[in-house]
């Protein structure tokens, strides 16, 4: 073989290693749509997994899960993964025509915000919250229960407040001393009107609070959602939300928060999609910054059983548990 020919072979088997190689490496836009109360710890994992894949360039959306959810179903919005503060709106708007499985990777609780300009901020505590917010003069307020889970939480929180504190009524008058303008989209709106005086307390996830430096009132577990232990209670909290056609209702019960994430059927970029959620559902990866941000993770994350586990990625496999 002469030395063109020699280095012909060599050049030839260079290419199709750099072609396999670069076949291997995710690239494109990956599009990603998911709960409000995620932007901030979204933000540093899509930091850190452009890093690690500089050909991905991760496109973000969000918004209240229920109106992510139903821009996915409803209006045909692309996108490669949907991430929800209640897994359980994944599971009743994109399985099964949208999506196949669902992985819990974390909880949260509900708190009440506020800042040092808030009214009474020097008075309230986890035994008076509920007496602040129905005194005259006190602006609050939540997201809307339609459109974002924080919002029903918020009312389910408030109802459980009723029971747990043995106060008739309880709920009713809070609601009372809330006009409707002050129910918003989604629960990160609120910051703002928080930070600029305009509100003087708004219900939160206490990953919200901490990513953001509010004060905030943490409550008692029988109330604030964030503990599984007490689901039998949260279950007697129900609110009437939306349903997927227009003019039709759904209730929904109070259940501790957890999150989910799952893959669209039609994603156009399954590769980084893939890799982005193998990322992220690792201990020392996306985790860890959920972790650090005030929002507990699942170690390892959980699927509902042993065939939806079947049904992930390869991947993603080792990363999950099967518990109910």
């Amino acid at each position: 073989m002469t030395m063109d020919k020699l280095l012909g072979v060599i050049l030839g088997f260079a290419l199709i290693f750099v072609s396999s190689v670069s076949k291997a490496e995710p690239r494109g836009k990956l599009i990603i749509f998911h709960a409000g109360s995620l932007s901030v710890p979204f933000a540093k994992m899509e930091q850190e997994f452009e890093k690690m894949y500089p050909n991905v360039d991760v496109l973000r959306e969000a918004g209240g899960s229920t109106k992510m959810a139903r821009l996915i179903a409803d209006v045909g919005k692309p996108a490669d993964i949907m991430a929800s503060a209640d897994y359980k709106v994944i599971d009743n708007i994109l399985v099964p025509d949208f999506a196949t499985w669902n992985i819990r990777f974390a909880s949260n609780q509900l708190v009440l915000c506020y800042t040092k300009h808030s009214k009474y901020a020097d008075e309230i505590n986890s035994k008076n919250w509920y007496e602040i917010l129905c005194r005259k003069g006190v602006v609050w307020g939540h997201s809307d229960p339609n459109l974002d889970p924080c919002g029903y939480r918020a009312l389910m929180v408030m109802q459980l407040a009723e029971k747990f504190y043995n106060k008739p009524g309880l709920y009713q008058r809070l609601l009372g001393n809330r006009p409707i303008e002050n129910v918003r989209p989604k629960s990160v709106e609120l910051i703002s009107l928080l930070n600029t005086g305009n509100m003087d307390y708004a219900w939160e996830y206490l990953s919200v609070a901490v990513q953001h430096n509010l004060k905030y009132i943490k409550l008692d577990d029988h109330i604030n959602l964030g503990n599984y232990k007490y689901d039998s209670f949260y279950k007697q909290a129900e609110v009437k939300v939306t349903g997927k056609k227009p003019g039709t209702w759904k209730v929904k019960r109070g259940k501790s928060c957890t999150y989910g994430i799952t893959i669209l059927k039609n994603a156009a970029n399954k590769e980084a999609a893939e890799a982005f959620l193998a990322y992220m559902l690792d201990p020392k990866g996306g985790l860890k910054i959920l972790k650090e941000m005030g929002q507990p993770p699942f170690i390892p994350c959980r699927v509902a059983s042993e065939e939806m586990k079947n049904n992930l990625p390869k991947k993603l496999q080792k990363l999950v548990e099967v518990k109910n």
